[in-house]
């Protein structure tokens, strides 16, 4: 059989080539809060070939793909020697998942991997999986990343193989090549996922983001979002979770809610990205939603806007597991420029942009959840009647195509 060895090797360079130096442009669409862009930032297409491939025509003849890769998503974001950073969740065909680190000199395009995947210690208890990192520069001076490490719960019996336990790990770097492995997490929930470390020590004490859960997928009893202290982060240990953002009945967290990346300091508050779930007819919906928290008490919510921040939407939606956006990394510059990385259908990473400024503006300024159709019905009334009020002062005239003249 004629492979064309040489051929071919020429042909999917050419054309992962291409893929890594084509230019992402904004989507027209934009809804005044943040700016998404047209193509995804990373994939498995992404991945270096020769993590693929063996390209020894005497061990590979047929230039099979060796290590396949089924998708790159969740990334831990950071800027780090000029460069934008996402430490992407790998997950390979054969379900595993693995950390790699992928550079872009702008944050929207042009996203390269390193040489290597990241080379993670374990610790006594191997992990079976790692995945969805949060990075962390922390004030003591090491960046932390916070991931989720998954073992099969020891508890079950022989014929369930899918019953599983879920901590956080922990591990800290000076270069993010070179990684030390700490302690899991303690706390007194049974399951831990989506924990992350505060950037900052409060009270002289170590600040976790927490999500206690009772089972490795349903929340049960595990109320939303918990924050917690621990006096060491090389034996971190949560004696006591305070929950500062709750589940609620039909919202978009009513089934689950978790911190997203590490919150942004601003001069009115915390800036915190979260996700939100909630079941439907065809399963489980993620998405990502906002709030502040005060700057000196972080238990504190001080604002919190109605509804999604971001849903999946057009291609976003399928996937490997579809109808879910999910984020765990954001990159805030000099400028206040802010890069939002978030993953759809647990498939790809995208990117959408906005600015300190306008965060700040959408979390203070647009109204909250009332909890009823009526209280829905009744802020939409108010937006029109303001409208309306500054229409007949002459200071805007609005014409807005479509709109019937009935009144």
């Amino acid at each position: 059989m004629n492979t064309n060895f040489e051929e071919r090797i020429s042909q999917i360079s050419k054309e992962q080539t291409q893929l890594l130096r084509q230019t992402n442009t904004p989507i027209h669409v934009n809804n005044g809060i943040y700016q998404r862009y047209k193509n995804p930032v990373l994939t498995a297409q992404h991945i270096p070939l020769n993590w693929k491939y063996d390209f020894n025509p005497a061990t590979n003849p047929f230039l099979i793909e060796r290590f396949g890769i089924n998708a790159v998503l969740n990334p831990g974001a950071i800027k780090w020697n000029g460069k934008y950073i996402l430490m992407a969740r790998v997950e390979g065909t054969d379900r595993k998942s693995f950390f790699a680190i992928a550079e872009s000199p702008n944050g929207i395009d042009n996203f390269e991997f390193w040489d290597y995947p990241v080379i993670m210690p374990e610790t006594e208890n191997p992990d079976t999986n790692v995945y969805d990192i949060r990075l962390v520069a922390h004030q003591d001076g090491w960046i932390y990343g916070l991931f989720c490490t998954e073992r099969r719960d020891p508890q079950a019996n022989e014929g369930n193989q899918s019953a599983a336990i879920a901590q956080c790990g922990i591990a800290r770097t000076k270069d993010l090549k070179n990684w030390e492995r700490l302690a899991d997490l303690k706390t007194n929930s049974p399951q831990q996922r989506n924990v992350v470390l505060h950037p900052e020590f409060v009270d002289g004490k170590y600040a976790f983001y927490t999500r206690p859960q009772d089972s490795f997928i349903e929340a049960g009893k595990g109320g939303g979002i918990g924050f917690g202290l621990s006096k060491s982060i090389e034996n971190a240990i949560i004696d006591e979770e305070i929950v500062i953002d709750k589940k609620v009945y039909h919202t978009i967290y009513e089934a689950k809610n978790g911190q997203g990346p590490a919150p942004i300091k601003t001069k009115k508050g915390w800036l915190h990205l979260a996700h939100g779930v909630r079941n439907t007819a065809a399963g489980l919906r993620y998405v990502l939603y906002m709030f502040m928290t005060d700057l000196h008490d972080l238990t504190k919510v001080t604002h919190k806007p109605a509804g999604y921040f971001i849903a999946p939407e057009g291609e976003e939606r399928i996937g490997d597991v579809s109808n879910v956006v999910f984020s765990n990394g954001w990159i805030t510059d000099e400028d206040g420029t802010v890069y939002i990385y978030y993953a759809s259908s647990d498939t790809r990473i995208h990117v959408a942009t906005s600015t300190i400024e306008q965060l700040v503006d959408y979390i203070t300024n647009n109204p909250e959840d009332g909890l009823r159709s009526a209280t829905t019905v009744q802020t939409i009334i108010d937006i029109i009647n303001k409208n309306k009020a500054i229409e007949t002062k002459g200071e805007i005239n609005v014409n807005l195509t479509g709109q019937s003249a009935n009144h």
